[in-house]
């Protein structure tokens, strides 16, 4: 019997009864969770206990007679989604997509590792497939328009807390997670190359890294370091001496919010404020991934959904088709002529793009301007050059100097390959 099944019989009276009737099964699934604990975060290995040892005595209860992995098959899974669709939490609601998908992809993992792994318990093939698994939402992220966010740290600076002020300042300019904010370190603040940065710890995605600090934070945390005694936590940020958690974060910002009048706010509400504020103005979308810790600009581009000015600009343009046919009024000939000046100067502006061009009308914003060339993955070489002073001589002859300043600093960096 393994450590972690050992631990869990003595603790736990439905492992104990799992390993009394099944305890070839139970010692498989023990073994596995100690493999995982090596390489996973405690957090994640009790989730998997959690799975494991709802899935076993679900077997043991229905099939008594199963009482090793290697027996299960297709027919104990499909058994087992039916429970899964039956269960309810302790409200009475069914349980939820996310967590039928994260019940479900646990489980399957578990069966490819044993087989991969050589496990003598192991069953021939993996009998969850990947179709079991519900298609998981994908909620666009909820965030504060900009006059409620202004309400909200309006009421923050007017807090005589100086520990909620400086809490809610951090989440809202930061885009901290509430579990990163707990866990900075007492030492967290750093200065270089003449700016304040602010160290995040190592979290949930298993990166560490460094966010710019407001002049104002700088300010507040300056004043909270002046204020609070020193102690053995190791924290920069404690509430009389104790560390805080999301409960008391939660608590914070909600008083807050009560006083900005603007309803109840999550932190993470905050960091979803803070990345569709950034990208609303022309913040790039890897700078953002880097400033939110986002391990692929998969997660990050959730965020540009949000103010789609294509979707925009050509809704705009069926509109107009679509008035046209319920009577609109023909466009008078000063309209036409308006009209084909507007056509005329967004020809010459239209973007160079590798393979075409991007039609955007100018009057529109675009946050994605230049996104490629500046993207930290491109890469280029010697045999590019004639694109790339194409587009750079297309971008100057149309003024657009940003374009053609970024095409001559990368054919700049490719001369030594030239020579």
């Amino acid at each position: 019997m393994t450590a972690v099944t050992a631990v869990a019989l003595q603790t736990d009276p439905a492992w104990a009864e799992i390993a009394r009737r099944a305890p070839k099964m139970a010692a498989t699934m023990g073994r596995y969770l100690d493999q995982i604990a090596v390489s996973l975060r405690p957090s994640s290995v009790i989730a998997n206990d959690n799975v494991l040892r709802i899935f076993a005595a679900h077997i043991v209860a229905t099939d008594p007679k199963t009482r090793s992995v290697a027996r299960i098959n297709r027919t104990h899974i499909e058994d087992y989604k039916r429970a899964l669709i039956a269960r309810r939490t302790r409200s009475g609601t069914p349980l939820a997509i996310n967590t039928l998908r994260m019940r479900l992809g646990m489980l399957r993992t578990f069966f490819e590792r044993i087989i991969e792994w050589g496990y003598d318990d192991a069953p021939p093939r993996v009998p969850v497939f990947a179709s079991d698994l519900p298609k998981a939402d994908e909620p666009l992220p909820r965030f504060l328009d900009d006059p409620t966010a202004a309400r909200l740290l309006r009421a923050a600076a007017n807090d005589p807390d100086p520990f909620r002020r400086l809490v809610v300042e951090l989440l809202a300019r930061t885009g901290l997670r509430v579990s990163e904010l707990c866990g900075l370190e007492a030492d967290a603040v750093t200065r270089q190359n003449g700016s304040w940065w602010l160290r995040v710890p190592v979290g949930k995605l298993h990166n560490d890294r460094h966010v710019p600090l407001h002049p104002q934070l700088v300010e507040l945390l300056a004043d909270w370091s002046a204020r609070e005694p020193a102690n053995d936590l190791g924290l920069l940020l404690h509430r009389h001496g104790r560390p805080i958690d999301r409960h008391v974060v939660g608590r914070i910002l909600n008083r807050v919010a009560k006083a900005a009048g603007v309803g109840h706010v999550t932190p993470h509400q905050l960091r979803h404020t803070l990345a569709t504020q950034a990208i609303n103005r022309g913040m790039r979308i890897e700078a953002i991934a880097d400033l939110l810790g986002h391990r692929t600009l998969r997660m990050t581009m959730r965020y540009a959904k949000i103010a789609n000015r294509t979707v925009a600009e050509e809704y705009q343009a069926v509109s107009d088709q679509v008035d046209a046919l319920y009577g609109r009024p023909r466009p008078l000939p000063s309209d036409k002529k308006n009209a084909a000046q507007r056509r005329i100067r967004q020809e010459q502006q239209r973007r160079l793009l590798a393979n075409g061009y991007c039609g955007r009308p100018v009057e529109l914003d675009c946050s994605f301007e230049s996104i490629c060339e500046t993207c930290a993955h491109f890469q280029t070489g010697p045999e590019f050059v004639p694109v790339l002073l194409r587009q750079r001589d297309h971008a100057a002859d149309r003024d657009q100097t940003g374009r053609r300043d970024l095409f001559d600093q990368i054919l700049t960096r490719l001369e030594p390959q030239l020579a």
